[in-house]
């Protein structure tokens, strides 16, 4: 049967309103839907505005802060929502903290303008540190404070709610510590003192070689009070203000590594040598292409027992790696990649023989001078090597020297070829140390001893570079403040010296004629 076609048509017609109708009714529920649940969360009624204070501390207690608790509560403050009046406007909040009696105006605005916050939190070092700083409220005394928050908002009436509570602040304990003392590298000298790594508060690490002899700490090095002392026993430590007080010292009875821990929140210290943490290997060597593949012996830093070092002309390059034994291609530290360019520091301490991955001197690198210096810490193995260019010439500094210690005359050395330098003179008795660069501010290079006081006999010694301002120098040193290094030659007898110096390989003879 065929059908009409207007009356096609008009089917159609109808047809398409129907899905129309359909389709608008959907959309409005939902809108409805939508829009009911955000219209009553806008409705906040007449509920009063009540502030309340945390549990720990109700109007009639003192909320003593306490550094040792840093991180627990202190001061918490919490309100109800209180009322837009029906009207289904913000609410917005305002927090006010003052002086008991005394007038907001004159206090500290602790926030203002937000809106859903129905709380506020503060740990007890962050209380100490608002009311410390904010309000100026003096340490280690009761104060009586109010705090106020207020509701307002359009089209209703500001609504207010108070609390008065009682609290105790505390001075903090010092944020640096440092150890001076003949124990330490830097002696006595505060310039040169010791920095303890601070964990958290109150808490300090050291972990690094010590000397015989005596230390004890202090909170900044620009006096020697106030400091932290030895107590009635080795593990106790006490605060000491005055010189009339005792200056009892810690004593280190042999030289070697150690690790200190100090707590002066619970004024406690610890002071343990560290047995079994030594270096693997007692010595290095390098080996490649350079040398034939034959083994040339690094030479162990005096400062710290895990970095071993070696000063070379290089003239072919090519591969190279290190050996723990003479003659052994076993036990090998090697690079983390085939092929890897001499400024990779990655290393890897293989035990068999593969993998066997090198480090690669290429030919546009070479015929110049390097220092190596390998770090055989296990979890943190280094291999760091950079070109080396020799100073001008290196420097007499010290009360032995002719020139004493005006550093800007220091008495210069006379270069005898790359790296080597002599000097013939007169020494008097006294101390003696080498400037590469005669920097003002004493913290540029310089040669020393391995130990305080050394006093030469004749023979060749390894010497100390310490750069006391350059971050390649620190980088090598990770347990050891290289600005605290001051060590000095002692020449205990005048008369004519011979010295030579080999700023490549950081040896040095001193001759008495």
């Amino acid at each position: 049967m065929k059908t009409i076609p207007h009356i096609q048509s008009k089917i159609v017609f109808a047809l398409c309103s129907l899905l129309f109708v359909l389709i608008g009714s959907l959309l409005f529920a939902l809108i409805t839907t939508a829009c009911q649940p955000q219209l009553k969360e806008l409705d906040k009624g007449s509920d009063e505005l009540v502030m309340s204070l945390s549990s720990a501390l109700s109007a009639d207690s003192i909320l003593v802060l306490d550094e040792a608790q840093y991180a627990s509560d202190g001061l918490v403050l919490s309100w109800t929502t209180g009322n837009n009046g029906g009207t289904g406007n913000r609410i917005y909040y305002r927090l006010e903290l003052g002086l008991a009696g005394s007038d907001y105006d004159a206090g500290l605005l602790v926030f203002n303008g937000e809106t859903q916050r129905y709380q506020y939190r503060l740990t007890e070092e962050e209380t100490n540190t608002l009311l410390r700083e904010q309000l100026q409220l003096p340490a280690n005394q009761v104060a009586e404070l109010q705090a106020r928050i207020t509701a307002y908002g359009e089209g209703f009436d500001e609504q207010s709610s108070e609390v008065i509570f009682a609290v105790q602040t505390y001075s903090p304990v010092t944020s640096t510590l440092y150890m001076v003392g003949d124990a330490t590298m830097g002696g006595w000298d505060l310039t040169a003192a010791t920095a303890l790594n601070r964990t958290t508060n109150g808490q300090f690490t050291y972990k690094g070689t010590l000397n015989s002899g005596a230390f004890k700490l202090l909170p900044n090095t620009d006096a020697f009070l106030p400091s932290y002392n030895r107590g009635a026993t080795e593990n106790e430590v006490v605060y000491r203000t005055s010189e009339s007080e005792p200056d009892e010292v810690w004593t280190i009875a042999e030289a070697g590594m150690y690790q200190i821990r100090v707590d002066l929140l619970q004024l406690a210290i610890s002071v343990l040598p560290i047995e079994g943490i030594s270096p693997a290997h007692e010595q290095l060597y390098f080996i490649g292409n350079e040398t034939d593949w034959s083994f040339l012996p690094m030479r162990r830093d005096p400062l710290d027992p895990f970095l071993f070092r070696l000063g070379h002309y290089f003239v072919k390059g090519g591969e190279f790696k290190f050996g723990t034994a003479d003659g052994s291609w076993e036990n090998n530290y090697k690079a983390t990649s085939p092929n890897a360019p001499y400024t990779q520091t990655t290393m890897l301490f293989v035990p068999g023989f593969d993998p066997d991955d090198k480090w690669v001197l290429n030919a546009e690198e070479i015929e110049r001078n390097y220092k190596i210096c390998v770090d055989i810490r296990e979890g943190q193995e280094r291999m760091l090597m950079y070109p080396y260019e020799a100073p001008e010439t290196v420097y007499l500094v010290g009360d032995a020297s002719p020139s004493g210690w005006d550093l800007a005359n220091a008495t210069a050395m006379t270069a005898e070829g790359e790296c080597v330098y002599t000097w013939t003179g007169e020494l008097t008795a006294g101390e003696l140390k080498f400037s590469t660069d005669k920097q003002e501010d004493w913290n540029g290079g310089w040669f020393m001893p391995a130990e305080a006081d050394k006093t030469p006999d004749g023979s060749e010694q390894i010497m100390l570079y310490i750069h006391k301002s350059d971050d390649k120098c620190a980088a090598q040193y990770l347990d050891a403040n290289i600005g605290a290094i001051d060590n000095k030659w002692r020449i205990t007898e005048p008369g004519t010296y011979q010295i030579t110096l080999n700023a490549l390989k950081e040896t040095i003879t001193i001759v008495k004629q």
